[in-house]
């Protein structure tokens, strides 16, 4: 089985929240606290999301703010609203077939990008969840950031 890595290139707030995630089995950090000054506390879910790499076939692990639905989840795909998507998004474009941890459990799921009104409902969702996402999508120069279901399977 392949090692699983951490994504390349993440700051060290989320490698810090990912190592505390892992290090409880989920029961802590599940739910991200974001202080920041002159903004309100807020506290957001988060899960971990592991892909196939594209190029290499290697396994990472991307953690990512999520919302529930039905008995799916869903995440965005913004990129903080860079002018491209999220490689973790590349990926499941190339191999849906994705590992989800949220909170102490972990399931195998298979990964679709929500269009229409799943979209935009979830969309909206999403942004009640995370405010910044909205400003995400305003940087994001044209591009429509992706709401991405995660189907548990088996």
């Amino acid at each position: 089985m392949t090692e699983t890595k951490l994504a390349p290139n993440l700051p060290q707030w989320m490698l810090d929240h990912v190592a505390r995630y892992q290090a409880s089995g989920g029961t802590d950090g599940h739910i991200y606290t974001i202080k920041r000054e002159g903004v309100p506390e807020l506290a957001v879910p988060s899960l971990l999301l592991t892909t196939t790499g594209r190029k290499s076939g290697e396994k990472f692990l991307f953690p990512l703010f999520y919302g529930e639905t039905g008995n799916s989840y869903f995440v965005i795909a913004s990129k903080g609203g860079a002018p491209e998507h999220p490689g973790w998004y590349r990926n499941i474009l190339a191999n849906n077939a994705v590992e989800v941890q949220v909170g102490t459990k972990k399931m195998h799921a298979k990964a679709r990008t929500a269009s229409g009104a799943e979209r935009a409902q979830l969309w909206e969702a999403a942004v009640k969840i995370w405010p910044l996402f909205a400003d995400y999508q305003v940087k994001a120069q044209g591009r429509e950031i992706p709401v991405v279901v995660l189907d548990p399977v088996g």
